[in-house]
């Protein structure tokens, strides 16, 4: 059939005709170079018998996609932000990345839809109050929120591990081993993923009739300094916790070293758990037990939700939590007996 002159093409159609991925196409009209010659010559003659694609829209298989994670790239963020990288780069999608603290006073969100070089974005844990992704969703712009700070809309997507569940099957652990008096460190208490994993650790006492104590609770920001000014309070409570259970691992090692400065054994006088199973956990003596979330899996799942809205499919599930994995290491033990005078 002879191409028609003027036509114009969907890039899904012409994925179709040459049997090969939209991701694929994207990369050969963009010209990436990873693309094997006789797959090239596939797409090539697709455009040749159906037209070539539609002059981009917003959506389409050829803006760039910006990334914001207004954070250090270090552990947690770094594993996400190269993970959406990756994934990214086989849709054949430039990245924009604005990323650091210095990022983070940044207005971008109001522009975004403004800007025709960007067909959408990726928000890693974003500070903006949620106003202002309303303002953003209201104006059909596609992103994706990974790990958000606040309860989200039903209409924006989202991506986060499941918290609740992680901070349950942590504090079961630990009450299966026969504690009770168990001290949080948690996260600041604005944020969605402590209010969640206080709720799971909540609900894992409430299984053995336990109440949690509010001298018990400190909410921190997830650093190993503020880790170990919260774990010295509650181990210089009058009776201290036998266990500690700390928002991230950074916070547990700074639990850890208030442990050493009392001449506190680990496990064997304090058990202490971490989260996100960050490569500082397996560095510690002892090893962490801590709760492996999967951010690379995060990262990626962000992208394909983005890429279906940015292709205009239905999406029946825009809010996906991901199932988390608890690792058993040598920092979680049986309870200790009573200290003495308790």
């Amino acid at each position: 059939m002879a191409r028609r002159k003027g036509a114009q093409a969907t890039v899904r159609a012409i994925a179709a005709e040459a049997g090969v991925s939209i991701a694929t196409v994207s990369r050969v009209m963009n010209g990436h170079a990873h693309v094997a010659p006789e797959t090239q010559e596939l797409v090539r003659r697709a455009v040749a018998r159906l037209g070539a694609p539609a002059p981009a829209r917003r959506g389409s298989a050829t803006g760039a996609i910006y990334v914001r994670c207004p954070y250090v790239l270090t552990d947690y963020f770094g594993v996400i932000v190269s993970s959406i990288a990756e994934t990214l780069d086989l849709h054949g999608r430039r990245l924009l990345l604005s990323a650091g603290d210095a990022a983070r006073d940044i207005q971008v969100l109001p522009g975004l839809p403004n800007d025709p070089g960007i067909a959408g974005a990726v928000l890693i844990v974003p500070p903006e109050p949620e106003r202002e992704l309303e303002a953003l969703r209201a104006q059909d712009f596609p992103f994706v929120v990974v790990d958000p700070r606040t309860p989200l809309p039903r209409d924006i997507a989202s991506v986060s591990a499941a918290n609740l569940t992680a901070a349950r099957s942590v504090t079961g652990h630990l009450v299966g081993l026969g504690h009770r008096r168990i001290g949080v460190i948690g996260g600041p208490g604005d944020w969605l993923a402590s209010r969640s994993r206080l709720a799971g650790h909540t609900s894992a006492l409430a299984e053995v009739g336990v109440l949690p104590s509010p001298e018990l609770l400190r909410s921190i920001e997830p650093t190993a300094d503020w880790g170990y000014d919260a774990a010295c309070e509650l181990l210089d409570l009058p009776r201290r916790p036998t266990a500690l259970v700390a928002f991230n691992d950074k916070a547990a090692v700074g639990a850890l070293r208030a442990a050493y400065e009392r001449g506190l054994r680990v496990p064997e006088d304090l058990s202490i758990t971490g989260f996100d199973d960050i490569d500082l956990s397996r560095s510690t003596v002892p090893r962490l037990t801590t709760v492996r979330q999967p951010l690379e899996e995060m990262g990626r799942m962000a992208v394909s939700l983005l890429m279906r809205l940015l292709d205009r499919h239905t999406v029946d599930t825009l809010h996906v939590e991901l199932a988390t994995q608890l690792v058993l290491r040598g920092s979680t033990g049986p309870v200790p007996p009573e200290p003495s005078g308790s």
